[in-house]
């Protein structure tokens, strides 16, 4: 089959490999129709090299037509119309009986000290081959996989693998009172659902936070009130200007490791990008920084017992966080990989009716063909030709 693979920094490639089979019981083959690319796939475009392998196959964000299952799968079928979320859950053990299925201990890689394993990410989360491809072997297919309905086209229910859970996550941690104020930094395709998601379930006010126009245009085309850091000295005061000079009751980061500004930790972080990979590998895993601008911007934003929601992804292990900012402000901070799984339930109802409330059915900028994978990454990672969201549709 074809599948996007990675080669190196900023290298990926549309190789041939071997088509998946069912390896356990609990597994499915599924033929994928769409799959996202993601802003954290372009972590393993950019910095995160030093725990790929050549040849890896990337993505996790994809849904399709199951083909195949295991013995000890019994809800789905060959014909089933199915998304794939992006962490690997059994659904029985201790941390899935809690809604905490990113914790999963049947997938937890424990050699690695991290959490549930997650497709097409890194050794750190299992090497498990990724969903940008024409086949997807799926693990816990027991109870992974979400059944949607025939009909409707894909972009529906894709998001259901990663950018409606996630999104949902971050709100739901950011404890907007109601009517309350909560800023958004960055303006990708997880902050823009953020921002949407926040004014659905009641937000008074979602201000918006990014430096790229077209993503400005397009949250305020959705009622959110929108900032551009090249207009402001200072982001803090400009979000008090529009709170009665308290700062928001919530802010959610949606940028995460690699912010603009920062300029020491980006020279870090390519740094360490041209080194051998073993190398590269240890000093990320002891040493590592994150470009922290956003996180900094968001200490500041944040009213005094406000709440931080983190669902950018940082890696650092020496980051200098201001502790001291923190405990002053009595701020409380909430984050993590989103639990899947346990925000299903709530929304699946907004994408099976006749509205479309969150605006998934236009969401994506950009559809390509599978083989056109190299050209998205660059696209995405250049913020070119206003791509903010694209699928790529191996069947094309």
């Amino acid at each position: 089959m074809k599948a996007v693979t990675w080669h190196g920094k900023r290298d990926v490639r549309v190789d041939t490999v071997p088509d998946p089979k069912i390896e356990a019981p609990t597994d499915a083959v599924i033929r994928v129709t769409s799959t996202g690319v993601c802003g954290s796939d372009l972590h393993l475009y950019e910095v995160l090299g030093p725990f790929m392998t050549e040849g890896d196959v990337l993505g996790h964000e994809p849904m399709g037509i199951v083909e195949e299952v295991g013995a000890e799968v019994t809800d789905l079928k060959p014909g089933d119309r199915v998304v794939v979320p992006f962490n690997i859950s059994c659904g029985h053990c201790y941390m899935c009986d809690r809604g905490l299925q990113s914790q999963c201990e049947t997938t937890q890689v424990t050699e690695q000290g991290k959490g549930a394993a997650l497709f097409g990410y890194t050794r750190l989360y299992g090497q498990v081959p990724g969903g940008q491809a024409e086949y997807l072997r799926v693990p816990q297919a027991q109870y992974g996989p979400i059944k949607v309905p025939d009909g409707p086209p894909d972009d529906r229910f894709v998001y259901l693998s990663d950018v409606l859970p996630t999104a949902w996550q971050a709100v739901e941690y950011a404890e907007i009172p109601a009517g309350g104020t909560v800023v958004v930094f960055g303006l990708g395709p997880i902050g823009q659902m953020c921002a949407r998601v926040a004014l659905h379930k009641g937000a008074g006010q979602v201000i918006g936070i990014d430096l790229v126009q077209e993503r400005l245009a397009r949250a305020e085309a959705r009622g959110v009130t929108v900032l551009d850091t090249r207009d402001h000295d200072n982001i803090g005061d400009a979000v008090r200007a529009l709170t009665a000079g308290r700062g928001a009751d919530s802010v959610i980061d949606a940028v995460g490791m690699e912010a603009h500004g920062a300029p020491a930790a980006r020279f870090t972080q390519n740094l360490v990008a041209l080194l051998p990979q073993a190398a590269g590998a240890l000093i990320t895993e002891k040493a590592g920084i994150d470009r922290l601008s956003v996180l900094y911007a968001a200490i500041d934003a944040v009213r005094r017992g406000g709440t931080i929601s983190l669902s950018g992804v940082y890696g650092g292990m020496v980051d200098p966080i201001p502790m001291m900012e923190l405990f002053d402000k009595q701020v409380r901070l909430h984050m993590g990989q989103a639990n899947v799984r346990r925000w299903i339930d709530e929304i699946v109802p907004l994408l099976t009716g006749s509205e479309d409330p969150l605006g998934v059915d236009d969401f994506a900028t950009h559809r390509l063909p599978l083989a056109e994978a190299p050209r998205a990454y660059e696209m995405f990672q250049k913020k070119q030709n206003g791509a903010q969201k694209i699928l790529l549709q191996p069947s094309v």
